[in-house]
């Protein structure tokens, strides 16, 4: 029986390319013997101290750290593979149903992963983000601070670890076209000395 590898994405709720990269994912388990593992990064924390940035997106950066904070109280209250359900929950209403981020997207996701409302507490407290950015500097060191989300850590061909940011693509693949589209990626990343394959983006995200 083929031993199943563990696979690590990082992931910012708020984000919707990292959203689709993660159904995508969830299909490569299904055909690929892999297991994923959910993290939290922070694109609140990768914006920091950035003076480029328009005022529209910076305040998108002040609202995003509800989400993450909410995660990591999850996870210490919890275990870290509450991740996963909660993830599922805050995506489908952030990216599907189009809630605003607040107290309502926050205690409804909640409920429905299991874990107590009163969690939606930590949106608007910095008692978890020595957890956040330790989280999301083990997600980031590998790949930069060029990058943002969705970021996977896969196993390597070496035995060592292959760590990249991407894929960006929409909609996420299913069945077996998701597996080929891991296969090729895992390859590429794979290789020493390859940095970057990329083109302009003319579609928003799908979302299905």
């Amino acid at each position: 029986m083929t031993e199943r590898a563990m696979v690590d994405m990082w992931f910012d709720p708020t984000c919707p390319w990292a959203w689709i990269t993660s159904r995508w994912l969830l299909e490569v388990e299904k055909v690929r013997p892999l297991d994923v593992r959910f993290n939290v990064m922070s694109l609140s924390v990768l914006n920091e101290g950035r003076d480029h940035l328009s005022e529209s997106y910076r305040a998108a950066m002040d609202k995003a750290w509800g989400p993450v904070r909410v995660c990591m109280a999850a996870a210490e209250a919890a275990g870290p593979q509450v991740l996963r359900d909660l993830y599922t929950a805050l995506g489908t209403r952030i990216h599907l149903k189009k809630y605003e981020l607040g107290e309502k997207l926050y205690t409804e996701a909640l409920a429905e992963a299991g874990l107590d409302p009163a969690l939606a507490d930590a949106a608007t407290s910095d008692a978890w983000d020595d957890a956040l950015r330790a989280s999301h500097d083990a997600g980031m060191k590998p790949v930069g601070t060029d990058v943002g989300t969705p970021v996977i850590h896969a196993p390597g061909p070496d035995g060592g670890t292959v760590a990249f940011f991407g894929p960006v693509v929409t909609p996420a693949p299913k069945g077996d076209a998701a597996g080929r589209l891991w296969d090729g990626v895992l390859l590429v990343a794979g290789t020493p000395g390859f940095f970057e394959l990329k083109r302009t983006r003319d579609i928003g995200p799908i979302f299905e």
